[in-house]
């Protein structure tokens, strides 16, 4: 049987207005998958994003939302947690809206370890604005700002969550979608601040200027590249060159950011 989405869904917002090629929709199936499994009600579920294609998931399901200002959704997002802390709040974006625009917010709340979750859309490109190069794109890459190659080296999302103090890390990517859903269930269920990157195809913006004919050879250089984290400890740096692993990077238990201010402060004994 075909599972209901429709109950999680705004169907006065649909369509949606991503282009043809794009993975977001098939995060979105997977984050309704995984917030219905786990059996949450709707009405304990907060969801804020900032700017960009990522940014407008949020407006299509029927859960609490916030479309807030470029780069600042976990500012809103940690506003919100401190407010009602029993509410389950996602915060989510672009790779551009979360590690530039909103880098700062990003490695402190990774330092504060808050107990919310945060998504990175990473599809290496600023794709709503223009396809100008974000921190992710790959040195060589075209972007609208670099016509002859970006010369920049790029972020590696996880390593700067794992730097920043982060106590859940994760990647998955669009085209491993039953990963994709339990990997958001995981970071969930962790208690403190959970990262998930997950990889994405824009094909409008990224693909058709950087040699992927087709949205399809992006996603299967999805398939062709993600080596899950279990088994990469047995490849060697030859066999891993041009790859990379996803599967829960880094976990470890730290004191939660709000339970420690709370008995700091005399709120909670």
């Amino acid at each position: 049987m075909a599972y209901d989405y429709a109950k999680y869904l705004r169907k006065g917002k649909l369509p949606h207005i991503w282009c043809a090629g794009c993975t977001y929709g098939i995060v979105l199936k997977s984050l309704i998958r995984a917030i219905g499994s786990l059996q949450w009600d709707k009405n304990d579920v907060a969801i804020v994003s900032g700017i960009g294609c990522a940014s407008r998931l949020p407006g299509y399901v029927d859960f609490n939302t916030l479309h807030t200002t470029h780069g600042r959704s976990i500012a809103f997002a940690t506003g919100i947690k401190l407010a009602n802390p029993n509410l389950k709040v996602l915060a989510m974006g672009g790779d551009g809206d979360m590690t530039a625009i909103g880098g700062n917010h990003f490695i402190h709340a990774c330092r504060r370890n808050i107990d919310m979750t945060v998504f990175v859309f990473n599809n290496n490109i600023y794709g709503m604005t223009g396809a100008q190069y974000s921190p992710t794109t790959p040195k060589g890459a075209w972007a609208t700002t670099a016509p002859y190659g970006m010369t920049e080296n790029n972020f590696t999302i996880t390593d700067l969550a794992i730097g920043a103090g982060a106590t859940f890390v994760a990647r998955t990517t669009a085209y491993h979608v039953a990963h994709c859903e339990k990997t958001m269930k995981e970071a969930f269920q962790h208690k403190g601040l959970s990262v998930v990157e997950i990889i994405n195809a824009c094909p409008t913006g990224f693909g058709r200027k950087n040699k992927f004919k087709t949205p399809t050879s992006m996603l299967l250089w999805m398939k062709d590249s993600a080596v899950n984290i279990e088994k990469a400890k047995k490849m060697s740096e030859e066999e891993l060159a041009g790859k990379f692993t996803i599967g829960v990077l880094h976990k470890e238990e730290k004191p939660e950011y709000i339970e420690t201010y709370d008995a700091t402060v005399g709120l909670k004994k």
